[in-house]
Order: C-alpha cells, then sequence, then structure tokens
C-alpha cells in the first residue's frame, strides 16, 4: 500500500514506546465494540512491547446529554493531541428531532474538519468464510477486493451557502456543493498512489455530464494520469458505478469519489460483503492523527444486549496499528486473527445463519484476541 500522510508520521514514532489514542466510544453499540478494540490493542501492546496510552472523550449524542454540544472544545484538543483517534459511533433516534447543530452527526462531521482528514479508505473485502452471508451469488463476489477512497471534508456536506429560505411558493433550501482544485488534486493524487501500490487500476467516479464540479474532477484527473504510467485511469459516472459494484465488484481495485457519492458508495458495496457489522474505516490527512471509526453505526436497536459484532472495529484498530501507530505486523496479526475466527465458524447474530449459535459482544473479542499469533493468555 502507498505511504499515506498519517502513515509516514506512524512510522517516524514507531520507535516510540508508548502510543497515545484519543477514545471516543459514541453513542449505541459504540462503548461496548471499543471496550472490547480497547482490549485488543492492550494484548497488542503486550505482545509487541508497545504501551498505548488510551484518553477517553465524548462525541454525538452522549456528548449534547452531558456537555450540551456534540463536539466539546475540549475533545477536539484531546484527539489533536494523540497519535490516532479511535471512533465507535455517533447517532440515534432520542435525538433525530434536535436542531442541526445539535445533532450527533454534527460532532462527527465537525471532528473530521477540525482534525483534517480529508481522505476516508474504505477496505471492501468478502470473506471466502462468508461468500454465502452475500445477498449477492457467491460466484459474483467470490475474490472481490477493493478500496474506496472518498474525499471526506468538501462537497454538498460542507459548502455555504446552507439553509432554507422563504419564497412565494413556500420554503426553498440552499446546498452548496464546494470544491476547489486543490482539494480534487490531493485525494485523487492518492488515489494513484494507492491504486500504484495495490493492482494498478483506478476508478474515479462522477457525474461529468451533470455537475460542474464533477467536470473539475475528470480535468483534474486527466492531468495527473501522465504521472502515474503505471496506473490505468477509468472514468465512471456514478449511476453507472453504483450498477457495476453489484454487477461484478471484482472489477475494482481503487474507486476514488467525492464526499456525497462515497458516502453512498461504500455503503453500498459494504453490503455485498455478508455485514456492514465487518467493515472498518480510516480517515486521514495531511498531518496529525488519523481518525478510524467501523462503518456500522450505532445500531441502537441493539445496544446493550451484547449482540453487537466487534470485527469492524477490530479491523479499524487494525488500520490504525498501520497507517497510524507503525506497526503493520501487529495490523497483520489482528486481520489474520478475524479471518480465522471466521474461518473457524464461529459468528456474532448478524452474521449467524439460522439455528447457528451465536457469540456475544464480548465472547468473540475473547476469540479474535485467543488466536493473535497463536496466544492463549487472553
Amino acid at each position: 500500500m502507498a505511504t499515506t500522510p498519517a502513515e509516514q508520521a506512524g512510522t517516524a514514532s514507531a520507535a516510540r514506546t508508548v502510543k497515545r489514542v484519543a477514545v471516543l466510544p459514541g453513542d449505541g453499540i459504540g462503548p461496548e465494540v471499543i471496550a472490547e478494540t480497547v482490549q485488543l490493542l492492550e494484548h497488542v501492546g503486550a505482545r509487541w512491547g508497545v504501551r498505548f496510552e488510551f484518553s477517553y472523550g465524548r462525541i454525538g449524542g452522549g456528548a449534547i446529554d452531558e456537555d450540551g454540544e456534540p463536539l466539546p472544545a475540549w475533545v477536539v484538543d484531546l484527539c489533536r493531541g494523540s497519535d490516532a483517534v479511535l471512533l465507535g459511533a455517533v447517532g440515534g433516534p432520542r435525538w433525530d428531532r434536535n436542531p442541526p447543530h445539535l445533532r450527533p452527526e454534527a460532532g462527527l462531521l465537525g471532528l473530521r474538519k477540525a482534525l483534517g482528514v480529508y481522505a476516508n479508505l474504505r477496505p471492501i473485502t468478502v470473506f471466502p468464510a462468508l461468500l454465502s452471508s452475500s445477498p449477492l451469488r457467491e460466484e459474483v463476489v467470490a475474490g472481490a477486493d477493493f478500496l474506496i477512497l472518498r474525499e471526506l471534508t468538501g462537497g454538498l456536506y460542507f459548502g455555504q451557502p446552507r439553509g432554507r429560505v422563504q419564497e412565494a411558493e413556500g420554503t426553498a433550501v440552499i446546498d452548496t456543493l464546494h470544491y476547489t482544485e486543490r482539494e480534487v488534486e490531493r485525494i485523487l493524487r492518492l488515489g494513484f498512489e494507492l491504486a500504484r501500490s495495490r493492482r494498478g487500476h483506478l476508478t474515479s467516479v462522477d457525474k461529468a455530464n451533470v455537475l460542474e464540479s464533477s467536470r473539475l474532477w475528470r480535468e483534474v484527473a486527466e492531468r495527473l494520469a501522465p504521472e502515474y504510467p503505471d496506473v490505468t485511469l477509468q472514468h465512471l459516472l456514478v449511476d453507472n458505478a453504483a450498477m457495476q459494484i453489484v454487477r461484478n465488484p471484482r472489477q475494482f481495485d481503487v474507486v476514488v469519489t467525492e464526499n456525497m457519492f462515497g458516502d453512498i458508495l461504500s455503503d453500498e458495496a459494504a453490503v455485498i460483503t455478508g455485514s456492514i457489522g465487518l467493515l472498518p474505516s480510516a480517515s486521514l490527512g495531511e498531518s496529525g492523527p488519523g481518525l478510524y471509526e467501523p462503518v456500522h453505526g450505532s445500531a441502537p436497536d441493539i445496544a446493550g444486549t451484547g449482540r453487537a459484532n466487534p470485527l469492524a472495529a477490530f479491523l479499524t484498530a487494525a488500520m490504525m496499528l498501520r497507517h497510524s501507530l507503525g506497526l503493520p505486523e501487529a495490523a497483520d496479526a489482528v486481520e489474520q486473527a478475524v479471518a480465522a475466527v471466521l474461518a473457524d465458524g464461529l459468528r456474532t447474530a448478524d452474521i449467524a445463519r439460522e439455528g447457528e449459535a451465536a457469540l456475544s459482544c464480548r465472547e468473540m473479542g475473547d476469540e479474535v484476541r485467543r488466536r493473535i499469533q497463536g496466544r492463549d493468555d487472553v
């Protein structure tokens, strides 16, 4: 894999035996899966001679309840002073009627902006042991392994002006899709670098037949392409890309796209793996700590029941070990342990077949920890 900005910082700090991790458990099942992940990291630290310093903060609904806002300033300071940030999930129905600035999601968007993590890496990997869990036919998804690279701090989610105005025909709404050429170039350049380190194929997704922002996106991609003669560049309109992901996901290597398109496509791609409870993500910037969060969301309907799947959080921790903390061997070990428990037929409720035994969140955590390089001292 290409050396990302956060990975460079992680390599530089690899010699330090102390790794500072800001932990934001968040809402719903976040505290459950993050508690298991902290235990996993402590186990990793004992194995690789690293001491983790975990500092806890609040974000999302819990922060609204305790601090009166979804992202307190002290939490931003805590995160900026850390080597990496591990986040559980935000959101839940109890805050759905809050005004926009007091919704849990505002805290997540604010943290991404505050940390400058412009690149979201979401690997889409289909585990052989879970082929039958995918809603697609096994022969369609077998061997699918691609990376969605989403621009994370621009576009419709952050553009100004935005809001509501009253017009003659009633309420009108305004959302602004804003990108600068620099923002577009840095995410596309990272896409080329990542494709170069994988199988050499970059798919750039846009809507250039309609949107001016996408026309700029395509122009910049074409300008950069000659710098990467070993990478094949392909353009897809976003509607076609959505269709191709379910028709033939194996055709993709690295997919790079803007914020909203990436949000939608990555969730679509998550489903084909068999469970969104298995997918990690990393959000990286040009400097400072990376932000790491599992994809599954807060799942408030199962919070506190012990049914949460911690594997996405474990794989997220592996990305953190690799990209921000300079511990690639430990990252490999975590990923191999997750693959091993699945190959051994162990399942949580979300991936268990009817009549199949399901492990609790804690039990699955114990099983993964037990398999890290064959160690049983969990």
